[in-house]
């Protein structure tokens, strides 16, 4: 069964949580619920996630509307007609254009088709996303989490998520991956709302 979460049972969720693991309460309790982040499902947002990779949220937001700007609507016919210059021009480096050509050809072949990943299961879109050049396993959880609303990912990549587990459960900074999986084991199934507790409370308690 496809395991998601909605707006109206998000934070019940939470509340499921922080009953069976402190810190997570503690969360709450000083930073009230966290937004549910939530993106559409359409070629722009893996276009977004993709420029997101390795540089701050804020460059990646600043590259996405520059192409906005360039091409008014992001569809994969229209970013296939711009240049590298151009790409270059709307702050995308080399690799990045290559990754978000290659998404594009992928749409309009046919290869990948995101209408069908409403019914399917996160394994199988896993494999689909991470077939193509640029697209990871960080890029495949944003997409599982945000645009999905898959309960139970834990992006093992991602540093914010993976920095405030480290402070909240007060660990040293070289713990292995293996044991931050271990962790995050316990709040299954719903992995990805537990994330979105840590995301809020390392937007909302930056280290000093």
């Amino acid at each position: 069964m496809i395991n998601k979460f909605t707006q109206s049972t998000f934070q019940s969720l939470c509340d499921k949580l922080a009953r069976s693991d402190k810190d997570l309460a503690a969360i709450i309790e000083a930073h009230g619920y966290p937004p549910m982040w939530s993106r559409p499902n359409s070629f722009e947002t893996l276009v977004h996630i993709i420029l997101e990779q390795q540089v701050s949220l804020a460059s990646a937001l600043s590259a996405l509307n520059k192409l906005r700007e360039r091409v008014q609507e992001i569809t994969p016919a229209r970013v296939l007609l711009l240049t590298d210059e151009e790409f270059r021009a709307c702050y995308c480096s080399r690799q990045k254009t290559g990754y978000i050509k290659y998404l594009a050809e992928a749409l309009i072949s046919g290869q990948l088709n995101l209408a069908h990943f409403d019914e399917m299961e996160d394994d199988a879109i896993r494999a689909q996303l991470v077939a193509l050049k640029g697209i990871g396993n960080w890029t495949a959880d944003v997409y599982l989490m945000f645009v999905l609303q898959r309960a139970d990912i834990f992006p093992i990549g991602d540093l914010a998520a993976v920095n405030a587990l480290k402070r909240i459960k007060h660990l040293p900074v070289d713990t292995p991956k293996e044991i931050l999986i271990e962790i995050t084991a316990q709040w299954q199934p719903y992995r990805t709302v537990a994330t979105m507790l840590l995301w809020h409370f390392y937007l909302s308690s930056p280290k000093k």
